[in-house]
């Protein structure tokens, strides 16, 4: 994982840890932890950040939990059209004191409230990109609605927290249901880590910027097989430290072990082998030789 890139710029921002608390004194306010508010303040981070996503003119961007608008003003100065999700209505106010040009014109549009309530992949019409420093709090379910259902973005730029990213990119050994989920609908690439200097206030831990690709539609199982393939892959990894053939017979309610069996021979997964050792592709093989699951009871 490589460090955060010096990508040069001719006029650099104002941006360091004194200008935010500046900002967020004069205006009477304070970060909620809650709300795992810590604000971008590395003007090498925001570069890099933004030398990823590489929006060009008029494209549209979906950006979550835009804060103070670090982020945001950059996307809009590369001319991008932000469509911005922003919880705490502090916030709201600082964006629209801030931006108020932009949100007249159309090139900033804001919404008020959790994302987790949005219908997230319709808020902007396709194509679209995703550029966003993400609540460390929200990660996994954020992706789950980007990702679970079209029209999926084109790309996506996320800052989330360095260990959720290593487990997002992990190889076979180190896997865990978000891995499967994550790597089954797109690349994934860790970009750089960011310092916990790099934000005020400074976070318990470390950050990285991931780079997802999500795959084309036609490359996707058909709906209810993919259904099936997450039941089954929740079922292995109800108890990921056990061998896989022990946990599918405890967890694959109403499927017979005798055929368990023959599916895991039939793929070549031997008996010492964990959930955290099958790659995607053994999930989706082993899925194909069990067949279709049991409908769960009501």
């Amino acid at each position: 994982m490589s460090r955060v890139p010096d990508v040069p710029s001719p006029t650099r921002p104002r941006l360091d840890a004194l200008a935010v608390r500046r900002t967020l004194r004069e205006a009477g306010l304070r970060p909620r932890h809650r709300l795992s508010q810590n604000f971008l303040v590395d003007v090498d981070v925001l570069e890099g950040i933004l030398a990823e996503a590489d929006p060009l003119p008029d494209e549209r961007v979906l950006e979550i939990g835009p804060g103070l608008g670090v982020l945001t003003g950059g996307l809009l100065d590369a001319r991008a059209r932000v469509t911005a999700v922003e919880l705490d209505d502090r916030m709201v106010e600082q964006l629209q004191a801030r931006f108020a040009d932009e949100l007249a014109d159309g090139r900033l549009r804001l919404i008020a409230g959790d994302a987790l309530d949005q219908d997230l992949v319709h808020l902007v019409e396709p194509p679209y990109d995703v550029v966003a420093n993400l609540p460390y709090h929200v990660t996994s379910p954020t992706l789950h609605r980007l990702l679970g259902a079209p029209p999926r973005a084109h790309q996506l730029v996320l800052m989330v927290q360095r260990e959720v990213a290593e487990r997002i990119a992990s190889a076979p050994g180190g896997m865990s249901y978000l891995s499967v989920f994550v790597q089954y609908h797109a690349r994934v690439r860790i970009a750089f880590r960011v310092p916990r200097e790099a934000f005020e206030p400074a976070p318990a831990v470390e950050s990285a910027v991931i780079v997802l690709e999500p795959y084309d539609e036609t490359d996707r199982l058909e709906p209810a097989m993919e259904d099936d393939l997450w039941r089954l892959v929740q079922a292995g990894f109800r108890e990921r430290r056990k061998m896989l053939r022990n946990v599918l017979r405890r967890q694959l309610t109403g499927v017979a072990p005798e055929r368990i069996e023959r599916a895991l021979d039939e793929v070549g997964i031997t008996s010492d082998r964990r959930p955290q050792t099958l790659a995607v592709g053994e999930w989706i093989r082993l899925l194909e030789a069990l067949g279709p699951l049991p409908q769960p009871r009501s």
